[in-house]
């Protein structure tokens, strides 16, 4: 996202609390790169989700002094850097911080007993800093309807939503074995971690005798290969494919039977790219998939199956729908690949070129032009 971001402004500085070469895009490579002191913190950039009560100085210490237009690309603390009187500051947000407000309690009861002391002790005045901080950003712009929700409920603003771009070069159609649900396997894709809800979709599969295929690791991974059945690389039905490169990815992405997606995602980037592909999603239907997957029977561009709750009596009746849909002939490959293009890297740039110029017309100077949008798609 920063690196698209960026690239609409070739001369653009960086600004980040912390940076490693492995977390750098390429796209940002050579930019003139400012960090925090957290940087130089022992153990601030391996650990920086850590150095929480240390965010609000942090970014206040950053030196965006002589910068007349500000963007940030905000998940937490970022939105509160300070800038000149009259500068603008557009705020890309992906989300208010959930663990500061209506995840707490969730991010609480995952901690040891000593970081949930910390984090106790701290989180008030941090959130306190965070509302002033987003009432000091020039405007808004939200990465879904849902986040779009989330910051006039926090923050009491009113934000434009422009989704997030993700890359259509990769995605591709396989021929498969269409219906039959022992012909191909379903997928889960993703960081291993509580609330993304996998051992819903492990359960599921082994009630209903379904292959699930798992892509990624985290803290859960254990648990999750107890619920299968086993600790090896496959457990039953259940396969555990690890941490895959880009391309083995995608090339799950395109041999699933379909991707299984029971999070409550501010947006949501797999179900996506799962569609870049030509698959269907089962999905739960709330927050980011009510936008990014078309679940509801009777549409004639249906891309995927709502199922209603977090349950595995839920995950397994969206499954059969989705198998009985499958069947009946209700997804159209290319249908599905066309839906998940119109979140393509080219319509966010357009986009985000439009509105930025929109708010500060002299941007234009410094921005790429229209004709060079095209190119960067095909770069980014």
């Amino acid at each position: 996202m920063a690196e698209c971001i960026a690239a609409l402004f070739p001369e653009a500085e960086v600004f980040t609390l912390v940076a490693g070469p492995a977390g750098i895009p390429a796209g940002l490579m050579g930019r003139r790169m400012h960090t925090s002191f957290l940087q130089k913190v022992p153990g601030g950039a391996s650990h920086h989700r850590h150095m929480m009560p240390l965010y609000p100085a942090a970014v206040e210490g950053l030196d965006l002094r002589g910068f007349d237009l500000v963007i940030s690309s905000d998940s937490g603390p970022v939105k509160g850097v300070r800038v000149d009187a009259g500068a603008v500051h557009l705020c890309y947000c992906h989300s208010p911080m959930r663990y500061l407000y209506d995840g707490y309690e969730a991010y609480r009861a995952q901690m040891g007993a000593v970081t949930r002391a910390v984090f106790t002790a701290t989180a008030g005045r941090v959130r306190a800093w965070d509302l002033k901080a987003a009432a000091r950003v020039t405007e808004f712009v939200a990465n879904s309807e849902y986040v779009r929700g989330r910051i006039a409920r926090f923050y009491g603003r009113e934000s434009v939503v422009i989704h997030p771009p993700i890359d259509l070069r990769r995605g591709r159609i396989i021929a498969g074995d269409g219906a039959d649900p022992t012909g191909r396997a379903y997928l889960c894709a993703g960081r291993l971690v509580g609330y993304k809800r996998t051992e819903l979709m492990v359960e599921a599969c082994v009630r209903l005798g379904r292959r699930l295929r798992i892509a990624g690791t985290g803290p859960e991974e254990g648990r999750l290969r107890r619920l299968a059945g086993g600790a090896s690389g496959v457990a039953g039905g259940v396969v555990f494919l690890g941490e895959l490169s880009t391309d083995d990815l995608w090339r799950e992405y395109a041999e699933c039977m379909a991707l299984l997606f029971g999070a409550d995602e501010d947006f949501g980037m797999v179900p996506l790219e799962a569609q870049a592909c030509g698959r269907p999603v089962v999905a739960y239907g709330a927050g980011g998939s009510l936008e990014t997957v078309r679940g509801l029977a009777g549409d004639a561009r249906r891309t995927g199956v709502y199922f209603g709750e977090q349950t595995v009596e839920s995950v397994m009746a969206g499954i059969l729908e989705f198998e009985a849909a499958e069947a009946a002939g209700v997804f159209v490959p290319e249908v599905v690949q066309g839906w998940a293009a119109e979140f393509a890297t080219p319509v966010f740039l357009r986009r985000m070129r439009e509105f930025v110029l929109e708010r500060v017309p002299a941007a234009v100077g410094v921005m790429v032009s229209a004709a060079e949008l095209e190119r960067l798609g095909e770069v980014l």
